[in-house]
């Protein structure tokens, strides 16, 4: 099972506690593990990657294992302790303001 850990605003809206948990197949990556949270959670679609192009959106960001992997290939496969539920793959809000 992958562990995501959810930003409140994005928790609220899908109704869930802070970690989700979801059951992915084929390889580990950003992509395969965001298909999986917007079939399980279709009201997501569209607010952690861009209805057409599946981009992430800017003020969100990926870490695993503590890494910022928000910049990375979405098909680039992901830590083994991601792959294997041991680390929660995070999103996280960014914070902007002046």
């Amino acid at each position: 099972m992958i562990r995501i850990i959810l930003p409140y605003h994005l928790r609220t809206l899908a109704n869930v506690g802070a970690e989700v948990t979801l059951e992915v197949t084929g390889p580990i990556t950003q992509r395969t593990i965001l298909d999986a949270l917007e079939a399980q959670y279709p009201m997501l679609c569209g607010t952690i990657r861009d209805h057409g192009t599946k981009l992430r959106r800017p003020m969100l960001r990926f870490f695993a294992c503590e890494d910022d992997v928000s910049h990375e290939s979405p098909d680039t496969p992901l830590p083994d302790a991601i792959a294997s539920g041991t680390e929660p793959l995070w999103i996280v809000g960014a914070i902007a303001g002046g």
